[in-house]
């Protein structure tokens, strides 16, 4: 018997290391993420590309990188492969011991973020900013592409007249748009990482059912789940839990010590929870007590929009046409918010790509793709979610999906039939 490369990988196994099964195997996760966005950059009329992006530096590096944009670290990749890596002081130190895939790591000067904007001084800033565009040129200079066009994945004003000072021609676009191509379709590993985290969500969501009960606030609950996310190993930089009239519209706070009461509503958003960097999106609904028939209603309603809209995804299909499966402006989501044209903007019904970052390509919902649509590829990854009031509360449900050769393979798994009832 043979089986696919698929057949092997499909099916959530453990966090841990192990020699006796075949596993998220993250030399191969590292290797192939390096080799797509190298592939991508030599496409290109750039000689190098500086990545400041946290996303992007990790996608080529390995590096666990948690935020959003470098403050204090960089990554140089050339059109030849080589890698520079910049960080501060204890970080370089660490990942010069720690990560021996990486051959050049240097140490930081922090041009941007919060160190040059807390000095103060205008001139303190100008200083940091060329110093760190001193420091990435000589790097260029030692590996040949000092010469060449330099791409920066973030359009920082300062740091590319520090560059221009230099005599570097720099390009923001073209880096941004290397970076994305080469993220959009994920390898074999990332899509078990997704499958991975989403699993240990399913360990928060079953933390909720068994904690919850009346009295108890939304912060003790969600607090309960937060641990036992802690416990499988993930990175919890998001998610919140609501309740009762929290759940429409839904709470600005998120998570509130509102006490939880019988006939409740509660919703559990999973986002941004994280395993090797890969973050989830995933809504679950639950109800204290038996919901009511127009809580089962609002819940049935909500489920066939979002199956509706996975029925339309496939390779090939536009996100136009996957779109037209959300709610449009008419009914109750409309009247209620007293809503105008602009309201169809707010993303409320969408879909949105999943990687190392909560919000990658591709982005479908009706205020954005019906003049703007993109084609979905095999191997695009995406969290699509759906809403609806039911009175004076409401409901909300979301699944992780893979796009495959024919449609999507549902990588969440927590029951999705109906809303989950809490005995109590």
């Amino acid at each position: 018997m043979t089986f696919s490369e698929r057949d092997y990988m499909e099916g959530t196994r453990g966090t841990q290391a192990v020699d006796w099964e075949e596993r998220i195997d993250t030399q191969r996760l590292r290797t192939e993420r390096k080799e797509r966005a190298l592939e991508r950059l030599q496409e290109t009329e750039l000689g190098a590309m500086l990545l400041v992006s946290d996303p992007n530096i990790r996608y080529v590096t390995g590096l666990a990188m948690t935020g959003g944009s470098g403050a204090d670290h960089y990554t140089l990749l050339t059109e030849d492969g080589d890698i520079v890596h910049w960080d501060t002081a204890d970080h370089a130190s660490n990942q010069r011991f720690n990560c021996p895939w990486l051959h050049d790591i240097r140490y930081a000067c922090p041009g941007l973020g919060n160190v040059p904007r807390a000095s103060g001084s205008p001139s303190a800033r100008q200083f940091l900013v060329s110093k760190m565009a001193e420091t990435v040129y000589e790097a260029m200079e030692e590996y040949g592409v000092a010469d060449e066009a330099l791409g920066i994945d973030v359009g920082n004003r300062g740091l590319l007249e520090a560059f221009e000072d230099l005599g570097v021609e720099v390009d923001t676009g073209t880096a941004q748009s290397v970076m994305e191509d080469a993220r959009k379709v994920k390898t074999r590993d990332e899509i078990e990482c997704l499958r991975m985290v989403a699993s240990i969500c399913e360990a928060g969501f079953q933390t909720i059912k068994d904690t919850a009960k009346p009295g108890m606030r939304e912060t003790e609950v969600w607090g309960e789940a937060v641990s036992e996310l802690w416990r499988h190993g993930a990175f919890v930089g998001g998610g919140y839990l609501t309740s009762g009239p929290n759940t429409w519209p839904k709470h600005q706070a998120n998570t509130t010590d509102r006490m939880i009461r019988p006939g409740d509503l509660v919703y559990a958003d999973m986002y941004n929870i994280g395993y090797l960097g890969y973050r989830s999106c995933y809504y679950r609904t639950f109800s204290m007590g038996e919901p009511t028939q127009e809580q089962r209603d609002a819940y049935e309603t909500a489920r066939d929009n979002l199956y509706d809209v996975l029925e339309r995804i496939e390779p090939g299909a536009t996100t136009d046409e996957i779109s037209q499966g959300f709610p449009d402006m008419e009914g109750e989501h409309a009247d209620y918010y007293d809503a105008d044209e602009h309201w169809q903007m707010t993303t409320n019904h969408w879909a949105h790509g999943l990687g190392l970052q909560l919000y990658e390509v591709p982005l479908i919902w009706r205020g954005l793709s019906p003049d703007h649509p993109i084609e979905i590829e095999e191997g695009m990854t995406m969290a699509v979610e759906t809403q609806e009031p039911a009175g004076r509360q409401g409901v909300r449900v979301e699944e992780m999906v893979v796009v495959r050769e024919n449609g999507v393979e549902i990588l969440s798994q927590w029951p999705v039939e109906e809303i989950t009832v809490i005995d109590h």
